[in-house]
């Protein structure tokens, strides 16, 4: 067997457990119609366990160490902070009444048909504002499961809702680090890079909201909520404006659960209730620090096993052309963010390759700057095992794959992605600045 064929062969072995995963809990979920049936966190040990099997030639105990290593990494462990800060406070604010008293004011004021454009305006507002989507989500997804349930509607549409704007908001505000990491290691400046991605981002956020609003237009009023004290929305004006100042997420976190206890005292509740509720709160979130860190881990083995330098060697054997070349930079990133579910962690992994690429076919660098943050952003928002998405479903309560068939604003995206590589627009970066 000649030496391509040996390689190719030990690639497609070191990405298997994605397949694994996939095949366990997609196919399994489609199979019997329900994607609750077969647990996301029981897919991936087994996948997990494929992938130490797989990685011949390292003694078993380097295989568990590089496992643990990348689940236990930093950014791992930072992401489950706030997870526990996250469940914490939903369930304080939710018991303490928060989260009603928020649900009526907006009731009140603003018209039924504009609940779900609404939502999805605010998402996309807040995001570009403070440059995170999991940010975004920790603001909005107690207060959308409780809008979806007031409005008798579906949980999982509400949730993808809040998503689609979160991830507009990451994909262009100058402050989220996808932006950063694209602009830094394509050798442009932000403001450029803004004004090429506005012309993909902008025509599906628009067309994404004119269906929200023809989607709202068949929602009925909900009846109000009596006797709920406005007073107790404090707490998430708090977590509004404080993310709203770009104030870290977990500072963010912090400062609403000391006002949600300092509300919850003033209504007559009992400190050893409150710390109950926060309690439970984080316990509701255990399932998702465990399907993190075998997702962590799992990947930090396909990583060791050379599966992300395969996808970078396979897409970039065949490039042909300027299109041929945008399309493989969208592929590279959108790849190694399957294998990495970080898409800021993608865009560094592939940004030098990209450049290269984008320097030996002419390619702007404001356009695959753009394209690096736009697809690694598709595909973080539509892998089931992507922090935000975990975040959404676990405080909501649903299958992380249930709001899947409802993020439009990811469908609609792609479509301008693929139309700006085979029309070449914006046509003003088609000459090198």
């Amino acid at each position: 067997m000649s030496h391509n064929n040996t390689a190719h062969i030990n690639g497609l072995v070191a990405i298997s457990p994605i397949a694994v995963f996939l095949l366990f809990y997609l196919v399994v979920s489609l199979i019997v119609g329900d994607f609750y049936k077969m647990p996301i966190a029981v897919a991936l040990m087994v996948a997990s366990a494929w992938a130490v099997i797989i990685m011949r030639g390292t003694p078993l105990s380097k295989r568990v160490e590089i496992f643990s290593r990348d689940a236990g990494s930093s950014n791992v462990m930072y992401m489950i902070w706030i997870f526990l800060l996250a469940g914490a406070f939903a369930s304080l604010a939710k018991e303490i009444g928060a989260v009603e008293a928020t649900v009526n004011l907006a009731l009140k004021y603003l018209p039924a048909e504009m609940i779900i454009p609404g939502l999805f305006f605010a998402a996309c507002f807040i995001s570009l504002s403070i440059g995170t989507s999991v940010g975004t989500v920790v603001a909005l997804a107690p207060l959308t499961v409780e809008l979806a349930q007031s409005e008798s509607g579906s949980i999982p549409f509400f949730v993808a809702t809040v998503l689609s704007g979160a991830f507009f908001g990451d994909n262009l505000s100058f402050i989220s680090d996808t932006t950063i990491a694209a602009t830094r290691t394509q050798g442009c400046k932000m403001n450029d890079k803004f004004k090429a991605n506005l012309w993909i981002a902008l025509p599906a956020a628009i067309a994404t909201l004119v269906l929200y609003i023809f989607i709202g237009a068949r929602v009925s009023h909900a009846e109000l909520i009596n006797d709920t004290n406005p007073w107790l929305i404090i707490p998430y004006i708090v977590i509004i404006a404080t993310a709203l100042m770009g104030i870290n997420v977990t500072v963010v976190l912090s400062l609403g659960i000391v006002t949600a206890i300092t509300m919850g005292l003033l209504s007559g509740f009992k400190i050893l209730d409150l710390f109950g509720f926060m309690g439970a709160g984080i316990d509701s979130v255990g399932n998702l620090v465990v399907i993190t860190l075998l997702a962590a881990g799992m990947l930090g083995l396909i990583k060791a096993a050379g599966g992300i330098n395969y996808i970078l060697s396979l897409l970039t054997a065949r490039i042909n052309g300027q299109r041929g070349a945008q399309a493989s930079i969208a592929m590279l990133v959108s790849l190694v963010n399957m294998c990495t579910a970080n898409n800021t962690v993608a865009i560094i992994t592939v940004g030098s390759l990209s450049k290269s690429i984008s320097q030996r076919f002419g390619i702007d660098p404001r356009k695959s700057a753009s394209l690096l943050d736009t697809c690694s952003c598709i595909v973080q928002s539509l892998i089931p095992y992507g922090a935000q998405t975990l975040l959404a479903t676990a405080l909501a309560g649903i299958s992380p794959v249930a709001p899947w068939p409802y993020m439009y604003y990811s469908w609609m995206l792609i479509g301008m992605v693929v139309l700006s590589i085979l029309f070449k627009f914006p046509r003003h970066l088609n000459k090198r600045a």
